[in-house]
């Protein structure tokens, strides 16, 4: 069916070892238009990371699936990245002080990207799991890097973090604040729909599009992207949510909302952010 507006999902992962191109056909079938694709962490693709460097090898994998995407007419924008959970595996094989420098450098890369107009953000955060205090001042540091690099490039940082309430959206916020980024360029990915505080703080939020999330976001404005987090695993397929939700879910929601809301959330705000155009 074709789009009657743009819709856009935020935060998608696509494996070529997994569904890979076939996930984007049920994007595009369902309605979907545009990907904000971001990388998958180095493990996921059976690469161990020994230097910076080896990060390369995922950001040129991403840049090339992106191009296959656009093949098929969608839309791809690639975010290239470190995940923060690399903290706890390179740790294992190395101390925490180079395990640091070697994440640093391979954000630095990915700006690298983006100075070339390959990407158009940075992927950064912190664990979302428990970990030591020496590994969380470690990964605030990585996160703050990553901000001075979006500042440097006037790009998007996306952050996978812990669980967010108002207090660690304000903890993030006050990070991010010290670089001189620009707020609205740093992108809560995986948010809840705290549409209000986000916007208060200078974050964008990437709202998890759950059921009654979405709902629950526009009670409160239409300052949010939507996005699954579809992680393309073999392993766990349709995880966490499927290729198809958000085209669903937005056509649904149309009927209530009607479609102006819609030109915010999937055309008006990424264009902002990413600094990109999403035409249909």
């Amino acid at each position: 069916m074709p789009a009657k507006i743009p819709i856009t999902d935020n935060h998608m992962h696509i494996d070529l070892r997994a569904r890979g191109l076939e996930a984007v056909k049920d994007f595009k079938n369902s309605g979907g238009t545009h990907i904000i694709l971001v990388t998958k962490p180095s493990w996921s693709l059976g690469i161990t990371v020994k230097k910076p460097e080896d990060y390369l090898k995922v950001f040129d994998e991403t840049i090339e699936i992106a191009s296959k995407i656009r093949e098929l007419g969608v839309g791809a924008f690639p975010v290239l990245g470190v995940h923060p959970a690399e903290i706890s595996r390179l740790t294992e094989y190395m101390d925490l002080q180079k395990a640091t420098e070697i994440m640093k450098t391979g954000l630095e890369l990915a700006s690298g990207y983006v100075e070339k107009g390959l990407a158009v953000g940075i992927k950064s955060g912190r664990p979302h799991y428990p970990v030591s205090m020496e590994v969380w001042e470690a990964s605030n540091e990585i996160m703050e890097y990553a901000f001075s690099l979006g500042k440097e490039q006037d790009c998007a940082v996306q952050l996978h973090t812990e669980s967010v309430g108002e207090p660690e959206l304000q903890d993030i916020a006050e990070r991010a604040r010290k670089t001189g980024i620009k707020m609205y360029k740093v992108v809560k990915h995986y948010s809840p729909p705290l549409v209000k505080t986000c916007e208060e703080l200078g974050l964008f939020p990437g709202v998890i599009s759950a059921k009654g999330a979405i709902e629950q976001a526009l009670e409160e404005g239409t300052r949010f992207m939507m996005e699954t987090d579809y992680i393309d695993d073999p392993d766990r397929p349709g995880a966490v949510l499927g290729p198809k939700t958000i085209p669903r879910r937005t056509t649904k929601l149309m009927e209530t909302y009607g479609e102006e809301p819609f030109w915010i959330i999937h055309k008006e705000n990424p264009e902002k952010v990413y600094e990109v155009e999403i035409d249909i």
